[in-house]
């Protein structure tokens, strides 16, 4: 028993070493993400901290929850928590279905120049930055040169401040993203639906379905479980919103809808405007407040998806 367990070993040993040269290209994204990954996370220590530069995280006096009490008790706590509940959940309802669409609709085109075409022209948005984008939309719902504006003023209607409309805001915020992100978002349906076996819709068409038919027995049901994975992976985020937007579309009239945790967090974690000061602990609360929160959701989100479908992530 004992030369057999030494064999083993031994054998173990002599493949890893057979195979050192893949070992140490792992080791390079390994050390990388242990270092920018996982050496930050002693960070967290803060939220529970009274941060106190000069003597560092370890050397800051303990504060327990203090600074989560202090966030949910603030009169800012609901008023920033809808806004991103409904930034949130408006983009997932508004955009989720889009790029499923779009996919289904290239998948089913017969033109293959015309495919191309669709898709280049869809992906295209993506590549653009976010400044150039909020830039873009700024200028185009401009009060004065907008193009927008001129129109509606052309026609004999008022000119609206669109970006200063605080009921405006959540609709411009939620389509801006739908019309940057449909195209790469659909990249992994289409790639999903490539690999159905035609011959599913052949025997189809054979039988007498037609395309709705065919789209919902055949396509749709082939990519559930790509389907399912995306929305659990996108209900984690349920919390989060894409900071850089959101701040950059923020003005001061449409800041009842526009604060969210994000912004929040970085104004009074970095003491952003007037009289205000900087409190790294308060903001480190309130951003694991939010991954917290991200977690749970994922997880819950998991087990209902296992439990309808059995299609999970994990």
């Amino acid at each position: 028993m004992k030369i057999g367990l030494r064999l083993s070993k031994t054998g173990f040993f002599r493949s890893r070493w057979g195979n050192r040269g893949l070992y140490a290209l792992l080791l390079i994204p390994v050390v990388y993400v242990i270092i920018f990954n996982y050496v930050p996370i002693y960070g967290v220590l803060m939220a529970f901290k009274r941060f106190i530069p000069r003597q560092g995280v370890w050397g800051s006096p303990w504060m327990g929850l203090y600074n989560f009490r202090r966030f949910f008790s603030s009169p800012n706590f609901f008023a920033v928590l809808r806004n991103t509940l409904v930034l949130s959940v408006y983009s997932i309802v508004a955009g989720f279905p889009f790029p499923l669409i779009l996919a289904i609709c290239v998948n089913h085109c017969f033109l293959h120049k015309y495919k191309k075409a669709v898709q280049t022209v869809t992906f295209a948005p993506y590549f653009l930055s976010t400044v150039i984008v909020v830039g873009l939309v700024a200028q185009i719902l401009d009060i004065r040169s907008g193009g927008v504006n001129i129109v509606l003023r052309a026609l004999g209607f008022k000119e609206i401040n669109f970006m200063g409309s605080v009921p405006l805001f959540p609709h411009i915020y939620v389509w801006t993203n739908v019309w940057k992100s449909t195209g790469y978002s659909a990249v992994i349906y289409i790639a999903s639906l490539a690999s159905i076996d035609p011959t599913y819709h052949e025997a189809a068409i054979i039988d007498g379905a037609n395309l709705w038919q065919r789209i919902w027995h055949i396509d749709l049901s082939g990519i559930r479980p790509i389907i399912v994975i995306m929305l659990i992976l996108s209900m984690g985020g349920i919390l989060s919103s894409d900071f850089e937007r959101v701040y950059l579309m923020q003005t001061p009239l449409n800041l009842p809808a526009s604060e969210v945790i994000a912004t929040y967090v970085y104004k009074v974690g970095l003491g952003v405007g007037a009289g205000t000061r900087a409190d790294y602990s308060f903001g480190t609360a309130i951003g694991l407040f939010q991954n917290g929160v991200g977690v749970l959701l994922t997880i819950g989100a998991n087990k209902l998806a296992n439990a309808i479908s059995g299609e999970g992530l994990f």
